[in-house]
């Protein structure tokens, strides 16, 4: 009996924290994808005037990474012309 109860509470611990995890992933993949949105939009409607801003693995990671605020970081970058 005891075996039982100790095994459900187990597998609720363990239901929890993949919930925390999950709930927090699937944020961080739609601010990603977000992100990457931006930073193709950016280049393809070549807004503000200041061309594309090339497409480099590096640029394209940080997107990822950071997200919207990642994409604009980007932008800010090539606007500078550090990028």
């Amino acid at each position: 009996m005891i075996e039982e109860l100790v095994l459900i509470l187990i597998a609720v611990g363990i239901l929890a924290v993949l919930y925390y995890f999950l709930k927090n992933l699937t944020t961080l993949i739609i601010n990603s994808i977000i992100g990457l949105i931006v930073l193709f939009a950016f280049n393809h409607f070549n807004i503000l005037g200041l061309g594309d801003v090339p497409l480099t693995w590096m640029s394209v990671l940080v997107c990822a990474i950071g997200g919207l605020p990642g994409a604009i970081l980007v932008i800010l970058f090539h606007a500078a012309g550090l990028m």
